[in-house]
């Protein structure tokens, strides 16, 4: 088995896309400045062995980094975490209530079962053509059996 990774990709994208909350939702770290309005980037940041792996195939745990993105110079000011604190109990929970993206992967990994649980961390960022405040949410995903271990 191979790793479905533009269909996990798909389905963590379609969750953001669903809210009706982003101006846009980039399937890529963005090099560019995201809008005026509250942006969304999804991008794979790891992937490694977990120790649940079956005797004959190895397991992994998949993390994406879903970060949120609002310009400083939003109006007003006091609404920015606010809209950014909606937007991610809302992405919480989709992955909450589609806890195997549609059957993609064994669980996401919401308490940190195999390492570092589902979380959002705030902060700013400089991107070209602006700072922004963020939202960086780390979401760790479980897929069973993808590669087969040699006897």
């Amino acid at each position: 088995m191979s790793l479905p990774i533009t269909d996990i990709t798909d389905r963590v994208v379609s969750h953001a896309m669903s809210l009706g909350l982003f101006e846009t939702v980039n399937e890529s770290e963005p090099k560019n400045a995201p809008g005026n309005g509250l942006s969304c980037a999804v991008w794979a940041e790891r992937i490694g062995f977990i120790r649940s792996s079956g005797l004959a195939s190895g397991s992994a745990r998949l993390v994406f980094t879903v970060r949120i993105y609002s310009s400083i110079n939003s109006s007003p000011d006091e609404a920015i975490d606010p809209a950014m604190l909606n937007a991610v109990d809302k992405l919480f929970a989709a992955y909450a209530g589609d806890f195997t993206l549609g059957g993609l992967v064994r669980q996401v990994d919401l308490l940190g079962a195999h390492g570092v649980p589902l979380e959002a961390v705030a902060g700013y960022l400089l991107v070209e053509g602006g700072e922004y405040r963020v939202m960086t949410i780390v979401l760790p995903l479980i897929v069973n059996d993808l590669w087969e271990e040699a006897a």
